[in-house]
């Protein structure tokens, strides 16, 4: 189907990378000019790898479902700060081609919907503090139905109803997301996508869509497509091949 090629799930784990800092500003220079700021205003380098493999994981995707030639995408961001690709012709096979990008300690993450909201989310399972596990997850019990609150409260002692609690999204209906599960991506890490309905949008990001209004069914196909695991990728695999003269250090 089409719409799949829409639909990516992709991760970097950016403790694998330790650049010089001739590298770094080789990897950063690969990304447009406007797009530099937003990296160098960080001090420590682990935020500043954060932020550049981010913004690289956002132009190989475009690159890689849509085919635009990296140094011809356009990334723009609304007033609130979400990404949207500026390249009409592109949607055509993609009513509503989105991207959404999330870090937390040594993952960044990208997700793409081709007619669905696409909302993103990474966590750590940590124990709160100046709170017992209990008086912690209470703050959030709003969030969740009944059968779902109980099966947290119910998974045993505090370190599973904790990890318990991560593992599910804390995207609700409230904001027009369907609610997941979150993904296990290894002991420590979680990872949350969720599909929401085109007119649950901001209006600065609706001015973006190409289509907010479907049918009954529309909105079902693109809701049920395919959701697949998340792919681990390297620093070197979101840098188009054309664009790495005699190799990338990793």
């Amino acid at each position: 189907m089409e719409l799949e090629k829409g639909v990516k799930r992709w991760v970097v784990d950016i403790s694998a990378w330790n650049p010089s800092r001739d590298d770094f500003s080789l990897a950063m220079s690969f990304l447009p000019l406007h797009d530099h700021p937003s990296i160098t205003r960080f001090v420590k380098l682990e935020d500043r790898k954060r932020a550049l493999v981010s913004r690289l994981l956002q132009y190989a995707l475009v690159h890689e479902v849509l085919g635009i030639p990296f140094d011809e995408i356009v990334i723009k961001r609304t007033v609130e700060g979400k990404p949207y690709l500026e390249y009409e012709k592109a949607k055509a096979g993609f009513p509503n081609f989105n991207f959404n990008a999330s870090h937390h300690g040594n993952y960044v993450a990208i997700a793409s919907e081709p007619i669905c909201l696409v909302g993103l989310d990474i966590a750590s399972p940590s124990i709160p503090h100046k709170e017992t596990v209990p008086e912690f997850i209470q703050n959030f019990s709003s969030y969740f139905s009944r059968v779902e609150w109980d099966k947290i409260c119910n998974s045993g002692p505090c370190d599973e109803t904790l990890k318990e609690f991560y593992r599910f999204n804390v995207y609700t209906t409230h904001n027009g997301f369907t609610r997941n599960k979150m993904i296990l991506l290894n002991w420590h890490y979680h990872v949350a996508v969720a599909r929401g309905h085109p007119r649950a949008a901001t209006e600065n990001f609706k001015k973006t869509l190409n289509q907010t209004a479907f049918d009954k069914e529309e909105y079902q196909l693109a809701l049920h497509l395919p959701n697949p695991s998340f792919v681990l990728k390297t620093v070197e695999e979101v840098i188009p091949f054309s664009l790495r003269s005699g190799g990338f250090p990793i």
